[in-house]
């Protein structure tokens, strides 16, 4: 063997040596927050019950609602069980899940990762049974977190532009992705730890939304700020590169602290465009208030590095108060 070839060829010990050094100054690189991460030992299976009504049939169908009681609420006939099995518009769903979901262990994978870390900031957190269904697009409840259960409604999921969502609004329809899946239920496990303003202010409204959306900076790190928020790429952009003027608009409104109840819908309620009664409506993402409100939060916490509790406890004006939010011209 010649010289260039042996330098090709190290001696094994050096090579466990360094393995063993990459996997040290990769484990001293965790954070306090990844550790504890990764030591619960816990994993959640999503329970697919859309493909297991999908291969059912009517003979079947007592033992299917043993199993599964919380689908077969006790005021319907058999027969409308019987008849959902046979319709043609429910055989479409079922297929078209089945194609967008295929691998039921990312699927599962994924949900366990941001259980987890809702796990770690809210230690006495339950962790939910799973399961996955068909709701006949009910695009208003997407997901359903309620005693003890999470259940996610996948048919909302197929992408933007199947056919299913054809007749609704598109301010809709371009949340209805397999990514937006995981905001949603962080939105929903959210709401039960961020208590719901007493303020009517308008200020109070954004700060909400800003610490909903804070928990998503925490339990959904590697999701873009537009998939937390529900903007396509273009629209955050716009949000990003208008901070300075939207929030001059509401001081020299003086909406902030205005009680006044059609600025929530103006601004805070899903649209398709914010409503400045400007020519500029049109270019602008509605929720704008909600994506101010996160900054307002996200700048508190550069200020004032608290932990989560005192966070969410924190009334909206103090917290406010603390931020200092000026966004740059």
């Amino acid at each position: 063997m010649s010289q260039l070839s042996e330098s090709l060829f190290w001696p094994k010990t050096i090579i466990r040596g360094l393995f063993l050094g990459i996997i040290l100054v990769s484990c001293g690189e965790l954070t306090e927050r990844e550790r504890a991460l990764e030591a619960m030992n816990f994993d959640v299976t999503v329970d697919r019950f859309d493909r297991v009504f999908a291969q059912a049939t009517p003979d079947r169908l007592d033992s299917i609602k043993r199993v599964y009681p919380l689908f077969f609420p006790t005021q319907y006939h058999d027969s409308v069980w019987i008849a959902k099995m046979n319709d043609t518009l429910q055989a479409a769903l079922e297929k078209a899940v089945d194609e967008v979901f295929v691998d039921n262990e990312m699927l599962s994978e994924q949900c366990s990762d941001l259980l987890k870390q809702i796990k770690y900031d809210f230690p006495d957190f339950v962790v939910p049974n799973v399961m996955a269904t068909t709701s006949d697009v009910d695009y208003k409840t997407r997901v359903l977190a309620h005693q003890g259960w999470l259940i996610l409604m996948l048919d909302n999921y197929l992408g933007q532009e199947h056919r299913f969502y054809s007749g609704l609004p598109r301010y809709v329809a371009k949340n209805l992705r397999p990514e937006m899946l995981f905001s949603d239920v962080a939105t929903a496990f959210g709401r039960k730890f961020v208590a719901t303003p007493i303020e009517r202010s308008f200020l109070a409204q954004m700060v909400y939304y800003g610490k909903l959306l804070y928990l998503k900076d925490l339990w959904l790190p590697e999701m873009s700020d537009a998939d937390k928020i529900g903007f396509t790429a273009q629209e955050l952009e716009w949000a990003v590169e208008n901070e300075y003027f939207i929030w001059q608009y509401f001081l020299t409104q003086e909406y902030l602290f205005s009680t006044n109840s059609r600025l929530k819908n103006r601004f805070i309620d899903p649209a398709p465009y914010s409503k400045f009664n400007l020519e500029i409506d049109n270019d602008s993402p509605g929720m704008i208030g909600q994506w101010i409100g996160w900054q307002i939060v996200r700048q508190y916490m550069r200020e004032n590095p608290v932990d989560l509790k005192t966070l969410l406890s924190l009334p909206a004006q103090e917290l406010y108060n603390g931020a200092r939010y000026k966004p740059a011209k």
